[in-house]
């Protein structure tokens, strides 16, 4: 591993590359903002699938291909001297010991749940208007559902306990049917956001991260389903030549692999 002196001459030479780059390649001279927004959440994706992996070997590479986006950003702000790499790791810092008063000041908290309250109401104390406000509206709905209980549970607005949660969920459940059963497609949709809303909130009470369960239940199905696919071609069968009986009897095979 670098020591603190080899790590800032890393950073020192991925600024001094990011320069060259900005001025020599027409590609990187060509990008602004905007153009390298979608290639961020990409590369963030990307991330997210190594460390859902527990990929070791690629979580640093796309560490780095995020560290470069940053650099990027901060490279096109310096040349309209309105920011630069050192306004961003200030401004971080700044919030970080401002955030953290029971660090740099003489705050005491008992747990993480008292440090989440007290991050919240700093923030209201910033001049932010709503504990909502730093919910990207961008965010996909399931991870934008996370965010924002989590967001009010950190100033008391929340439930209690998880068999409380569960109860809501099964009224949840229970209204859905009641939609269903009449038909009316508007009313189905609306109590199934509130399901799964509820059931997003049951998961944070028990610990879980929907965003990255529901992950690893998409991954677990294609590999199960890819498996089906490839013993269908072994019998030379096409998949929608096959029964349910079976198809079963491959992916119950599958399940034990």
């Amino acid at each position: 591993m670098n020591n603190r002196k080899e790590q800032l001459a890393a950073l020192d030479r991925l600024l001094t590359i990011m320069d060259e780059l900005r001025e020599g390649c027409p590609w990187d001279r060509k990008q602004t903002l905007e153009s390298l927004r979608h290639l961020t959440i990409e590369e963030t994706y990307e991330l997210g699938d190594a460390i859902l992996d527990n990929d070791r070997a690629e979580i640093p590479k796309e560490l780095g291909d995020l560290l470069l986006h940053i650099v990027f950003y901060s490279k096109i702000g310096s040349e309209t001297d309105e920011w630069d790499i050192g306004t961003v790791a200030n401004g971080i810092c700044d919030k970080l010991i401002s955030r953290h008063p029971h660090i740099y000041a003489d705050v005491e908290v008992a747990d993480e749940e008292e440090v989440k309250k007290n991050w919240e109401a700093l923030k209201l104390k910033e001049g932010k208007s709503s504990v909502l406000e730093g919910v990207p509206k961008s965010l996909p709905a399931l991870v934008k559902s996370s965010r924002i209980q989590d967001k009010v549970a950190g100033v008391g607005f929340d439930w209690e306990k998880p068999e409380q949660v569960k109860e809501k969920l099964e009224e949840e459940l229970d209204e859905l049917q009641v939609e269903v059963d009449k038909g009316d497609q508007d009313k189905i949709e609306a109590e199934f956001g509130d399901v799964l809303f509820s059931l997003v909130n049951y998961g944070k009470h028990l610990g879980v991260n929907p965003e990255d369960a529901l992950e690893r239940t998409n991954k677990k199905f294609i590999k199960r389903f890819q498996y089906l696919e490839t013993k269908a071609k072994e019998i030379g069968k096409q998949l929608n030549d096959m029964t349910l009986a079976e198809m079963d009897v491959y992916w119950n095979e599958a399940k034990k692999i």
